[in-house]
């Protein structure tokens, strides 16, 4: 069993940056690849990032590309998505979740634990 709690959502104005962070308790961390995914209201959860057990690769989605960094620290359990360049679409509650064994997925059904979510609110 793995739990995950995000944090670091806020309302930030168009232009502007956030850092989500997650953070990981119980089994061995390394073991798990670990994926952001966001769902905006009315909207399906869809994938934004991912990054592979030793943070060796990373994975995004083509709209935040150049504006998102995904990046570990296996050493204090923790994940993180730098986003930069903040846009209104960009609006949504964000996820992290973890894919035991994994190589780091776009796919919802390959993640084994997800996290509560943290808003992200970006203003025109």
């Amino acid at each position: 069993q793995v739990q995950l709690v995000e944090s670091g959502g806020g309302l930030v104005q168009a232009g502007g940056s956030l850092r989500l962070s997650c953070a990981a308790s119980g089994r061995t961390f390394s073991n798990y690849a670990m994926g952001w995914f966001r769902q905006a209201p009315g909207k399906e959860r869809e994938f934004v990032a991912a990054i592979s057990r030793m943070g060796s690769s990373t994975y995004y989605t083509d709209s935040v590309k150049g504006r998102f960094t995904i990046s570990r620290d296996n050493a204090k359990n923790m994940v993180y998505l730098q986003m930069n360049s903040l846009k209104p679409e960009d609006t949504a509650v964000y996820y992290c979740a973890a894919d035991n064994f994994g190589l780091g997925s776009r796919f919802r059904s390959d993640y084994d634990y997800w996290g509560q979510g943290t808003q992200v609110t970006v203003s025109s």
